[in-house]
């Protein structure tokens, strides 16, 4: 079972996504877990502050190391880890590759980090790992927690109702996905491919493979 926990100091920001759809449902089943900890929790102060200014001056806050360095001690002290990850815009991408990987893990902490982001020495000492979702920055990495726990969770087997679904989603095998279609087979004219209406399985499977072969090639030919 693949565990996470995460880290944050508005943990606020991370109760919907794990208490709706797929991820509850996963959570639900026991096929995983996920806490969020407060990192206030950990401050050593009575005012449960967590972050001060920057040493050299500049501008924003910087989250701590001492309450974050207590809760993940906390953490260690009832289970061992196989990753301490840091979300950050200058990690390691997140990819469909890396998230397959993370599928194969057990246990991980993911810690958000906020303002102008953590104490250096957090990176250089505590983190194993550090994964970024875009070149692009957020307020705060829980979103970006929330995005790498449901691109994880969707793999372990039993979540999805069909098992193999996952195998075909976008980037599995460094194509994109192939174009649907749904009913009604003729919409306003608009009509869905005769091959898919066809009931031949060896030749949907060619047509979705060409389709992917030709969408990588037009929107993502790095993949390639």
């Amino acid at each position: 079972m693949v565990r996470f926990d995460i880290i944050s100091c508005v943990p606020e920001l991370l109760k919907s996504p794990f208490e709706h759809s797929i991820l509850k449902r996963a959570i639900d089943k026991g096929l995983t877990e996920v806490k969020v900890h407060n990192l206030r929790d950990y401050a050593v102060n009575k005012h449960k502050t967590v972050d001060d200014y920057a040493y050299g001056g500049g501008a924003g806050m910087v989250l701590q190391i001492e309450p974050i360095d207590r809760c993940i001690q906390a953490l260690k002290s009832e289970r061992t880890y196989d990753d301490i990850i840091y979300m950050s815009p200058d990690g390691e991408l997140l990819t469909q590759r890396l998230a397959n990987g993370l599928a194969m893990k057990g246990n991980m902490i993911l810690l958000c980090g906020h303002y102008k982001g953590v104490d250096e020495r957090v990176r250089q000492h505590l983190i194993t790992r550090e994964i970024s979702v875009g070149d692009f920055v957020l307020s705060g990495g829980e979103l970006a927690a929330a995005i790498v726990c449901d691109a994880v969770i969707r793999l372990i087997p039993g979540v999805l109702n069909d098992e193999t679904s996952a195998l075909t989603d976008s980037f599995q095998d460094d194509l994109i996905a192939p174009p649907v279609y749904s009913r009604p087979a003729d919409y306003k004219g608009m009509k869905v491919p005769d091959v898919l209406l066809s009931g031949n399985d060896a030749l949907i499977d060619d047509w979705r493979h060409e389709q992917s072969v030709q969408r990588t090639k037009e929107r993502r030919p790095n993949l390639l």
